[in-house]
């Protein structure tokens, strides 16, 4: 079996660096050890080794497909759907009440990861079917949920969410999708949605679809938006399924993860489609953010995962391919010596230690994000630090693993060299997998604007302001290492360049110009998350320094010498790339106003 992850580094991370033991004190947690995790997680990667992993290129070659008003899927779909409810991925953090594991989410992002590794096409159908669980949970009257919630979670009904629309793409505003009211309390749906992930297969005996739509009457825009169950099939009285008007049109064909289907569907052509109101009218999107925020972070993850096998069958291909020789003093050839690996090229070194530094500082991004949304459920007292922090930090774990991910598999398409090109090799698969994290549940471009228009202004800048003092804390730790000290040192020198840059654009809001404001928000977007992740890095060196100085049995001190190294790695070639960013956000020059420049004929 070819690898894909490393256990050790995602326990090093999930329990030095990001101490989750602390958090199983809590009581919503205490159930669970982390011998218990430990199990739970290795019977995750033994059915990824298992089930996952051996169908993830025949998925690719043999991708989902309409034919005869259905969507056709990998027939093992339908035993791992139900493998993952049987082991508790799909109810894995929902309380014990709801008939989940009540696992801290820091343990089911782990675990997703782990399966994503392996084949990046499957796990979306269970995580969408948790989320769309979770809002019935939540926001829905408590009849739904026994009606739908247990045979979700079992792996036997599938969920979605059905936002975009053809004419209004992630423009919810524009959203025509309608609900009409009937007499009986229901309403009747009519309307099209697009790019349903997982929308329609045959293995799921029903599809319980979150849908917004627009009751008759509602105010205009997103204050106008509810949101509804509207399942595949209705429960008849007599608990027997009954067609509900739900047709699928098409799938969309794609250029990667080809064996994830992604439906077109009509609702209520035939005018008899039910829905059932969640929660209150016109309030349907903020119900709906709980849901993308999880799958926002759920996208950063994917893309973490992908990077994460992309290095791992690069750096196999590394050593085991012989090509060129290593160069002498003089720049002379060491041609006695005959061919050496590739993997002894300074070039294919720094490759491979960019693919390593952004896969491994993504997923420390995700854990600490994980980490934060667990103490503000579980610690109620607190609960606001720690929204404010996982607020500001979502849009960026949705990005970095997205965009930094994608070029981390494209340097291990390149260490391939011609055969990096071709179709007997898995990296180009990695290459078209990944290319569509950076458009999920909104754009990085969607992200951009809400760190910067949004998560940076709000509450006069506390939420910025609490990121900034976390990152602090963990310099003023690094500079007390004198192994540390000059590291610490240099990120600390990236805060006041946010400050400037920040103290560059505010006035410019302030003056109404908001499109001039924004207009740069996607490279502000990229020095943050640079920076972000250099502290998640500098916080991987805390813990690695510190076991090497306590001798710490659990990991060698070839895996800690190396995660320090790969720190210092990432300091060199990509912090420091962020000076000339600044520059750039902070040019007086404006280039991308329509008024500025009319494109040319």
């Amino acid at each position: 079996m070819a690898a894909y992850f490393n256990m050790e580094t995602l326990k090093f991370l999930m329990f030095n660096v990001h101490k989750l033991e602390e958090l199983l004190l809590n009581e919503r947690y205490n159930a669970f050890d982390k011998e218990s995790i430990l199990l739970f997680l290795q019977s995750v990667a033994d059915f990824s080794d298992q089930d996952l992993y051996p169908i993830f290129k025949e998925m690719d070659e043999k991708p989902a497909k309409f034919s005869e008003g259905k969507i056709h899927v990998h027939p093992k779909i339908k035993d791992i759907l139900i493998k993952q409810g049987e082991l508790g991925i799909i109810g894995a953090s929902f309380d014990e009440s709801m008939g989940g594991l009540q696992l801290p989410a820091t343990v089911m992002h782990a675990a997703y990861f782990i399966m994503e590794a392996a084949n990046n096409h499957i796990p979306g159908y269970a995580g969408l079917t948790a989320g769309a669980a979770h809002l019935i949970s939540s926001f829905a009257d408590k009849k739904y949920h026994e009606q739908y919630v247990p045979n979700m979670l079992s792996g036997e009904w599938s969920g979605t969410m059905c936002l975009s629309e053809p004419q209004a793409g992630s423009g919810l505003s524009d959203i025509k999708c309608s609900a009409k009211p009937l007499d009986d309390g229901t309403f009747l749906i009519k309307g099209h949605k697009i790019f349903i992930s997982g929308g329609d297969h045959e293995y799921a005996g029903n599809i319980i679809h979150l849908l917004l739509a627009r009751i008759e009457g509602a105010p205009a825009g997103t204050k106008g938006i509810s949101l509804f169950i509207v399942p595949k099939y209705k429960i008849s009285p007599d608990q027997t399924l009954v067609n509900n008007d739900v047709i699928t049109a098409g799938d969309f064909q794609k250029m990667g993860q080809r064996g994830y289907c992604t439906a077109h569907l009509v609702f209520g052509d035939n005018d008899h489609c039910t829905g059932y109101l969640v929660g209150e009218p016109n309030k349907g999107l903020s119900y709906m953010f709980q849901m993308m925020n999880d799958a926002r972070i759920a996208v950063g993850r994917g893309g973490a995962a992908i990077a994460s096998a992309a290095y791992y069958a690069s750096l196999q291909y590394a050593q085991e391919r012989q090509q060129g020789r290593r160069l002498l003093s003089g720049g002379r050839k060491d041609e006695a010596a005959g061919p050496t690996l590739i993997i002894n090229h300074p070039d294919v070194r720094r490759m491979l230690f960019l693919q390593k530094a952004i896969y491994e500082g993504s997923l420390s991004l995700i854990l600490q994000s994980s980490i934060y949304h667990d103490r503000e459920i579980s610690e109620k007292e607190n609960n606001n630090h720690w929204n404010l922090l996982l607020e500001f930090l979502t849009p960026i774990t949705k990005t970095y693993p997205s965009e930094k991910g994608k070029l981390a598999v494209d340097n291990g398409l390149q260490i391939l060299g011609g055969y990096g090109f071709c179709a007997d090799f898995i990296l180009q698969q990695y290459y078209r997998d990944i290319r569509i994290m950076s458009i999920y549940e909104g754009t990085t471009g969607i992200q951009s604007l809400d760190l910067l228009g949004r998560k940076v202004l709000m509450e006069n800048g506390l939420v910025l302001k609490t990121m900034l003092a976390e990152i602090q804390h963990t310099i003023s730790e690094g500079k007390m290492d004198e192994r540390l000290m000059a590291t610490a040192e240099e990120l600390e020198d990236q805060l006041p360049m946010v400050e400037a840059t920040l103290a560059h654009l505010i006035p410019i809001a302030m003056k109404g110009e908001t499109e001039k404001f924004v207009s740069d928000a996607t490279l502000f977007m990229e020095a943050i998350g640079t920076i972000v992740v250099a502290w998640q890095w500098l916080k991987i060196g805390i813990t690695a320094s510190n076991a090497l100085k306590s001798s710490d049995a659990a990991f060698s001190a070839s895996m800690l010498k190396n995660k320090l190294h790969t720190m210092r790695f990432f300091y060199k070639y990509e912090l420091a790339r962020n000076k000339s960013i600044f520059k750039i956000i902070q040019s007086d020059e404006v280039l991308t106003l329509a008024e500025d420049e009319a494109f040319p004929d």
